[in-house]
């Protein structure tokens, strides 16, 4: 057990998780806050700002702050954070505080430091250290730094996908794509629209993406409620796998080969514990369902889901929190 309180953040494009050290993860909500337009105020945060999204109330601004992983709205992203601390009910000890900050490997440094200024803005003193995210999945995927033992990671979030080779936790590739989750669910959006002739909303398209993936599972089609784009009225279709297999084939393909792109520039000395470690999958997107059996076909070598992928990079930020570098 630490001495000093510590804080381990994830903070993502759709959702943010806290560790706190002593009492495991304490938070876990959509990244979003909601503003009151009258007053200025924070109305919501977390989920009960995300459940406004896309039904425009007349009194309310919902924000998502976080833009392709890294910070795109400032002020509003240390409100929401400062908001998400408060709820984690962080003690103010004698000792300065520690704080993991998890970041996607592609961002500039004035990304990474709106990141640390919003924990430093409700944690005045607080020990702030950003840890690139594929070393954070690494670290919650089970590699660490004592065997100097190869990993292959690919962390795929709402905003960004990290494809990384890494060597005792320390990174000896990466790749960073500006696309993830989100431009999965747009996909299926512009791909109903066109084919049906139906507005979907964001959460129906996430809906079709996590039931229906890539037509590899057990249905055929799902229902769903839309908006007529001709008529402008309420409507009710059936969407079918292939159609949302279809909308998926671009952003998987990307992924996919990205993965198969790193593995073409390899150090030799890392070949096998890659191949014999296979291609870690982890963030929400890794749930897709179909993504690992594609992932493997076009790289060549075998890829799995890690455990419980959607806390693996929080898992990892704990780690590194509490033991230095991971296991």
């Amino acid at each position: 057990m630490r001495l000093r309180p510590g804080v381990a953040i994830d903070l993502g494009t759709v959702n943010t998780l806290v560790y706190v050290s002593g009492r495991g993860i304490v938070l876990d909500e959509p990244s979003a806050i909601a503003i009151d337009r009258t007053t200025g105020k924070v109305a919501a945060v977390g989920a009960a700002a995300d459940t406004l999204t896309g039904k425009d109330p007349q009194d309310i601004d919902v924000v998502h702050p976080l833009r392709d992983g890294v910070i795109a709205d400032l002020e509003a992203a240390t409100a929401m954070l400062q908001a998400f601390l408060r709820q984690a009910r962080l003690r103010r000890g004698l000792l300065r505080a520690s704080a993991v900050v998890c970041v996607p490997s592609g961002a500039t440094w004035v990304e990474r430091r709106s990141l640390a200024a919003a924990v430093e803005a409700q944690r005045p003193r607080c020990a702030v250290r950003l840890v690139d995210e594929p070393v954070a999945a690494a670290a919650g995927a089970g590699f660490g730094r004592a065997d100097g033992s190869g990993a292959f990671m690919v962390d795929i979030g709402g905003g960004t996908t990290e494809a990384a080779v890494l060597a005792g936790g320390h990174v000896v590739r990466v790749r960073s794509l500006r696309l993830g989750g989100n431009a999965m669910d747009e996909a299926i959006v512009h791909a109903v629209r066109a084919e049906l002739g139906l507005l979907l909303g964001r959460n129906a398209a996430r809906s079709l993406k996590s039931t229906l993936g890539l037509g590899e599972g057990a249905a055929d089609w799902m229902e769903v409620v839309g908006i007529d784009a001709a008529r402008r009225t309420p409507r009710v279709e059936y969407v079918s796998a292939r159609l949302v297999a279809e909308a998926l084939e671009h952003p998987v393909a990307s992924v996919a080969e990205s993965a198969q792109e790193m593995l073409s520039d390899i150090p030799p000395n890392l070949a096998e514990d890659v191949v014999r470690g296979k291609i870690r999958l982890a963030g929400g997107g890794a749930l897709l369902p179909g993504l690992a059996s594609k992932v493997e076909a076009i790289a060549g070598i075998p890829a799995v889901v890690v455990d419980d992928p959607l806390r693996c990079v929080v898992r990892g930020a704990a780690e590194i929190l509490e033991h230095g570098d991971g296991p």
